[in-house]
């Protein structure tokens, strides 16, 4: 058999047994081999199983050592020998700590006290710096003794709202939520309703990844200019606090309040209605801007004749300003739309519709969609006498924010 055969051969070998081998009975196998080959055996044995030479010839010892003393001392349980291994780099280096602390603290954000940290500089680059002041370190360890500090990578997060809050900021979050709390309760309907982002439809890159052939990524257009035949997709949604279910119209033209209104009463009709037959009223969460503003008055009239049609009496609170991310839809059903449609270019107005109806989540979120294809007009102008005529009833904390839509 040719060296060549000889070290195929006990690679096949090794890789059978090395499962069931631990460190010493793998270096003592492969001292075996290489006795058995003789001249060379060392050489063709660390080129078959990818083991140094001095751990065979370390085994080499050891199995001399057992047939000198065999039948007379007993084998001992350590598999390796007393201080034997690679030291730790605290051990071998114990100023590479306080090097890395340096190099990582000016750039270290949050509580210096917390039991988590993190780091924004690659481990790549502070091994780098560490090589320069004399410290042998690779990025594999940098990330080691960053974790074993308590530091680990993080994304940045959207949870400060500038310095300017309304000083009523909390007490109308708990008015929400004791709205909330009594409606459910009574067994009213409690939604949350927004606009999400508007996408441009066509062949264009969407965010995120897809699980597809290595290297066959799927193509799409260069830039981003708005295709003229199929324009925007304008999604506004309904969410159900109560159920976990969302209702989602895709809109083609301008996202308005009759078009905010409109997506409400198709919800009702499609959903709402089964879910509450016995409903007298109606809470709606809302953001204090947009099409569904606070200030907007259409939206107020379109909320008139929404009354009128569901012959209940709609209440509405508002989210403060600034705070528009606390709005339930946007993390109980947004963010799900956006992770399920991750990667897919979104070609058409029914392809946003079909990955909107089926997005699902653990928590067991449904959600049901269509397409909108009517046209609503933008820059309507409401007057003093149309507002008067809308029934409306003001909360005594804060009126602007939380109001009733009286049914005529």
């Amino acid at each position: 058999m040719s060296n060549t055969d000889t070290i195929e051969s006990t690679r096949q070998k090794f890789r059978t047994l090395i499962p069931v081998m631990d460190e010493r009975m793998r270096r003592q196998w492969a001292a075996t081999e290489a006795l058995a080959l003789g001249w060379g055996g060392v050489t063709a044995i660390s080129l078959a199983t990818g083991m140094s030479r001095n751990t065979i010839d370390v085994g080499i010892q050891e199995v001399r050592m057992r047939e000198k003393q065999r039948g007379r001392v007993a084998v001992s349980p350590r598999i390796r020998r007393e201080g034997g291994g690679r030291k730790p780099i605290t051990e071998s280096d114990p100023a590479i700590m306080h090097a890395l602390e340096h190099l990582v603290e000016p750039l270290t954000r949050g509580d210096p006290m917390s039991p988590l940290r993190w780091t924004c500089r690659s481990t790549r680059n502070l091994a780098e710096a560490l090589q320069h002041q004399g410290h042998a370190a690779g990025d594999r360890t940098v990330a080691m003794l960053l974790h074993r500090a308590g530091y680990s990578l993080q994304s940045n997060r959207k949870v400060l709202e500038g310095t300017a809050q309304h000083p009523d900021r909390n007490a109308q979050f708990e008015h929400i939520n004791a709205q909330v709390i009594a409606f459910q309760q009574r067994g009213h309907p409690v939604i949350s309703v927004d606009t999400k982002k508007k996408e441009l439809v066509g062949n264009f890159k969407n965010g995120g990844h897809e699980w597809r052939p290595r290297g066959k990524p799927e193509s799409v257009q260069v830039h981003d200019f708005q295709d003229p035949g199929l324009g925007k997709a304008i999604p506004y949604g309904v969410f159900d606090l109560t159920h976990n279910q969302g209702w989602v119209s895709v809109g083609i033209d301008h996202d308005t309040a009759q078009f905010a209104v409109a997506t409400i009463l198709r919800w009702w009709h499609k959903m709402g209605q089964k879910r509450f037959p016995n409903a007298r009223k109606i809470l709606i969460t809302a953001d204090g801007g947009g099409s569904n503003g606070s200030r907007c008055r259409l939206w107020k009239v379109a909320l008139q004749e929404l009354a009128n049609q569901m012959g209940v009496q709609v209440m509405v609170s508002h989210f403060p300003p600034g705070t528009s991310k606390w709005n339930k839809i946007e993390h109980r059903l947004f963010c799900h739309i956006t992770q399920n449609w991750r990667g897919k270019p979104l070609v058409s107005h029914q392809v946003i519709v079909n990955l909107i109806a089926n997005t699902r989540s653990h928590a067991g979120l449904r959600v049901q969609a269509e397409l909108d294809t009517r046209h609503y007009q933008s820059g309507i102008k409401v007057s003093d006498d149309e507002l008067a005529q809308v029934r409306i009833k003001r909360a005594d904390f804060h009126g602007d924010w939380n109001y009733a839509i009286l049914p005529r």
